[in-house]
């Protein structure tokens, strides 16, 4: 009773790849946005639901690309988006002045990027 050996998982192409990881900057970007919006509608929950998505859009790209650049592609995205809503807010960088919430999802969604770029790579079964 011997298995007959599974062939090598296919290579995917360069171009293909790059789409992948533009289509987790733009998807970044709307998980940013949207998880700023509603940190700041709906505190505790808004909060946690903000955070959730986040782990989810990492580690989605990180299963997805089956490498840490995933992860990247979709934290610069999603971290631009962020940055860039914080600039018209009144109460400035957010340290004085500004609410804990927006903290909390700032630095939670920095720690969730790390937290799936570290993991490690998990096999995937052959096809």
């Amino acid at each position: 009773m011997s298995t007959a050996p599974t062939p090598p998982a296919a290579e995917v192409s360069p171009a293909a790849r790059y789409t992948w990881y533009a289509v987790l900057l733009v998807l970044g970007a709307l998980v940013g946005t949207a998880g700023a919006l509603v940190q700041a509608a709906w505190f505790p929950a808004g909060l946690l639901l903000g955070l959730l998505a986040t782990a989810g859009l990492f580690y989605g790209g990180l299963r997805a690309t089956g490498t840490q650049l995933g992860v990247v592609a979709a934290g610069v995205g999603w971290l631009l988006a962020v940055i860039v809503l914080s600039f018209g807010r009144p109460e400035g960088d957010g340290v004085f002045g500004g609410g804990l919430g927006e903290l909390l999802f700032l630095f939670g969604g920095m720690a969730t990027a790390v937290i799936c770029a570290t993991l490690s790579r998990l096999s995937r079964p052959p096809l």
